[in-house]
């Protein structure tokens, strides 16, 4: 494959982007500073913002709190579920990469293993994970209730993959040791190819995602983790589409247009940005005003979703008139949401 980039225009808004994402990016030492259980509930969030986005993109009816729910019990290692089989590979995949990083590299059998392991507990799928596809396949798009609405593009044959795919993991792995174009274009220009490839029978999209991350991490970006970039793509999916259709349409031709899709890219992970920012500016504030027991309970808040008294007073050991008066005050700055009444009361995060 030649990757003719003489198209692509490095217009102002993208040098822009870029050098407010690097900003962030070089930033994030200072900003990362909060304690590790502080960035461990941060991750834990938006691992499972992540999770349910990507999974709901390809046709998952499961929201983010079944996500939660099913990832607390993951050891029971059989799924009834496609959903769930799709949520449990997705959420192996996503702590290998967080894990492993810096030794894993992007070849053909890299990425084979990924998608061999993001496919382990789909039983539909058994036959053809981790291999190329052998039949044709396009990609399709589906509205709120799961449903397909229609082809949003054809793919390359499965004659074609396995060359193609050879192509592309050797100009990024090329383009990367180079440093002659930005990483974030290498980035958004892999990532926009290998789903025109689209080279396994099913999994692409959520693949492709999982292979975002693991590139972003390899060149820096070590807060992905942290803010959800597959939530930010579910909220803006018509555009997602729009951008991919735009771009993948012309790949194969002489004067690629590669601009729709390497400013939805830039701009998605200027908004994951945003949203990290706006996230760690609240952590702060909770950090510098609240007594250490308010921030104990909204901890707990954040990871159970609901909570009573009896319940905080036991994981936390407090004395109960203490935890009451510290829910009185969360629920009056608007921290907590006070629900229902006498002992059926119940508190939940306003603010996730």
């Amino acid at each position: 494959m030649t990757f003719n980039l003489d198209t692509l225009k490095i217009t102002p808004e993208i040098v822009l982007l870029i050098a407010e994402i690097d900003e962030f990016k070089g930033a994030w030492r200072a900003l990362g500073t909060l304690a590790p259980d502080r960035l461990s509930a941060l991750r834990r969030v938006a691992t499972i913002e992540s999770i349910g986005s990507s999974t709901r993109i390809e046709g998952s009816k499961l929201s983010d709190k079944d996500v939660e729910r099913l990832l607390s019990n993951l050891e029971i290692k059989k799924f009834e579920t496609r959903d769930e089989q799709e949520v449990a590979g997705y959420a192996e995949v996503m702590e290998t990469i967080f894990a492993h990083a810096d030794t894993i590299n992007i070849t053909e059998n890299y990425i084979k293993q990924l998608h061999r392991d993001l496919l382990k507990y789909s039983a539909k799928d058994e036959r053809h994970r981790g291999e190329y596809k052998i039949n044709p396949n396009h990609v399709v798009a589906f509205d709120t209730d799961g449903k397909e609405i229609g082809i949003v593009f054809e793919t390359a044959t499965p004659f074609d993959t396995p060359r193609l795919m050879t192509e592309l993991v050797e100009w990024t792995r090329t383009a990367l040791e180079e440093g002659r174009l930005h990483p974030l274009l290498i980035i958004g220009i892999f990532t926009v190819t290998f789903l025109e490839i689209h080279p396994f029978q099913d999994g692409n999209g959520r693949l492709s995602r999982v292979l975002t991350t693991l590139l972003l991490l390899k060149s820096g970006y070590n807060y992905v983790p942290y803010s959800s970039l597959e939530s930010v793509v579910e909220q803006s999916k018509e555009g997602y589409y729009i951008a991919l259709r735009k771009t993948q349409g012309t790949i194969r031709s002489d004067a690629p247009d590669w601009q729709p899709w390497v400013i939805y890219f830039l701009r998605a992970l200027q908004q994951q940005k945003n949203r990290l920012q706006v996230k760690i500016e609240r952590e702060r504030i909770v950090i510098e005003t609240l007594p250490e027991l308010s921030i104990q309970i909204l901890e707990l808040a954040k990871e159970h979703g609901k909570l009573t008294n009896s319940q905080i007073v036991k994981l936390t050991g407090a004395n109960r008139n203490t935890v009451k008066k510290h829910l009185q005050a969360l629920v009056l700055a608007n921290h907590l949401s006070q629900h229902g009444s006498g002992k059926g009361t119940w508190y939940g995060r306003l603010n996730g």
